[in-house]
């Protein structure tokens, strides 16, 4: 079964928002559960059934990854070297330089009114690109 480009843009902002995103290869269906190891004191019992399944049929599973921070890093590069506000253009990649990088360039792109939904949209395809692209690397896992 393949992927919709539903389900696809759904892992995409499932991952993006810090969770872990699951397909299971029979039934081509996706379950997404909270990510533990980045929220502390979560309550883990709200997912326990998905996390019990996973884990007992765990070989019929693919587990899609998240962004790393250095390709999270790497998005925010390359929107600040497109964008066609100079003046902005040269606050973010200063952000990127200092310390904090992230924080930094969150409040830059906070703080930059039509530029903040640019970014969200910039991004979202990048993470969506980030899935596919794990989805051509494993097409075994996705009967393709």
């Amino acid at each position: 079964m393949k992927l919709t480009e539903n389900q696809i843009e759904e892992i995409a902002d499932n991952l993006d928002s810090g969770m872990r995103c699951f397909y299971h290869h029979k039934a081509g269906k996706i379950i997404t559960i909270l990510n533990f190891e980045s929220w502390d004191g979560a309550d883990e019992e709200s997912w326990e059934e998905e996390s019990k399944e996973i884990d007992k049929n765990w070989d019929d599973y693919f587990e899609f990854v998240g962004l790393d921070s250095h390709e999270s890093f790497r998005i925010m590069a390359d929107f600040s070297e497109n964008i066609d506000n100079i003046k902005l253009q040269e606050k973010l990649i200063d952000a990127l330089n200092k310390p904090k990088p992230f924080r930094n360039f969150k409040w830059q792109i906070d703080n930059s009114e039509k530029y903040r939904q640019l970014w969200f949209d910039f991004k979202k395809l990048r993470c969506i690109h980030w899935v596919k692209k794990q989805i051509d690397l494993n097409k075994d896992d996705f009967n393709e």
